[in-house]
């Protein structure tokens, strides 16, 4: 006579049980790359210490009507300061470019965009139209900076036609002359290459879509509003 525990010695362990699918492992995640101008920034903020300035000035002394002008010039003006200067910014990541511009923001899945150029200005191409980049200005004097940093490193490394070739700068580094290039020329071939490197994902299709920044043009519409009326009636 066998007891119960006796019979389950006999039977063989369970095996471990082992997942039906391996996991794969998560590509790493990124945040986007966010291009904006510096110059542009800092234009901004003095632009609107000024106005604020100014226009404070006007609405604590100001006397009859002056104050309610100050007050709509600066809901006129303070929008579009904004929306020239601190607005504008690109951001791209992996699976798409949103571009900010003074009155609009536009979302491109890379598989929209066609092409992303700098000749006098900084522009995409997406879904047969074109879109301008305002936070990447071009600048022709980096521009003619950059080639003649190029020309001096193809120099010193001792080729008479300006052609690429490896030099070594004060630090020890290994550099090439085609590495000399404006900013605004640097970000629009990254933007290139995240365009080319992410057009087939399928995180990444889609049409572009084009939002109106109400927030700026609503109330500097009221402000040009306002002070037509105190204008015309005074």
């Amino acid at each position: 006579m066998t007891s119960p525990d006796d019979s389950s010695a006999d039977r063989p362990a369970p095996e471990p049980h082992e997942p039906e699918q391996a996991q794969r492992p998560q590509q790493p995640q990124y945040a986007d790359r966010a291009y904006r101008s510096p110059a542009s920034l800092a234009g901004g903020v003095l632009l609107l210490a000024l106005a604020l300035w100014l226009g404070g000035d006007a609405v604590i002394r100001g006397e009859g009507r002056t104050p309610w002008l100050a007050l709509s010039g600066l809901l006129l003006v303070v929008p579009l300061v904004v929306a020239y200067t601190l607005r504008p910014a690109v951001f791209a990541g992996a699976r798409r470019l949103r571009v900010r511009n003074p009155f609009r923001t536009i979302t491109l899945p890379w598989a929209s965009v066609e092409e992303v150029r700098a000749s006098y200005s900084s522009e995409v191409f997406a879904g047969g139209r074109k879109y301008q980049l305002w936070a990447i200005p071009v600048s022709l004097r980096a521009r003619k900076r950059a080639a003649r940093q190029s020309a001096r490193a193809a120099a010193a490394s001792g080729n008479a036609y300006g052609r690429a070739s490896a030099t070594t700068d004060a630090a020890g580094a290994t550099t090439s002359p085609a590495a000399h290039r404006a900013p605004s020329d640097q970000a629009v071939d990254e933007l290139r290459e995240l365009a080319e490197r992410h057009a087939s994902d399928e995180a990444s299709q889609g049409e572009p879509v084009v939002r109106w920044a109400y927030e700026i043009i609503a109330p500097s519409a009221v402000g040009a509003v306002l002070l037509a009326v105190l204008l015309a009636t005074g």
